[in-house]
């Protein structure tokens, strides 16, 4: 499902126009993406949660080059489904 798709159906089953319900769906996504950037999680009660990994520093291997590069530590964004949410989907 597209972003476009998606807003199509909630501006369906909630009878409010497509451009305010796109311009809400961007304003969500923009909130969890600051809120992240700034090191914080989000958390949807019965969604599922916006959560920041810490990756550890490690050595790879450049393949073409055959040397080795450091990669540094860095976080990563990952989502954690809910119970619900993963219930209804293992149906």
């Amino acid at each position: 499902m597209t972003k476009q798709e998606l807003t199509r159906e909630i501006a369906r089953q909630t009878g409010i126009d497509q451009p305010t319900v796109l311009a809400c769906v961007e304003g969500l996504m923009s909130v969890v993406k600051e809120t992240m950037a700034g090191g914080d999680p989000v958390y949807l009660r019965g969604f599922g949660s916006f959560i920041l990994k810490q990756r550890a520093k490690k050595t790879a291997r450049n393949i073409t080059k055959n040397t080795t590069i450091v990669i540094p530590a860095h976080n990563i964004p990952l989502f954690k489904p809910c119970k619900e949410f993963m219930a209804a989907v293992r149906k």
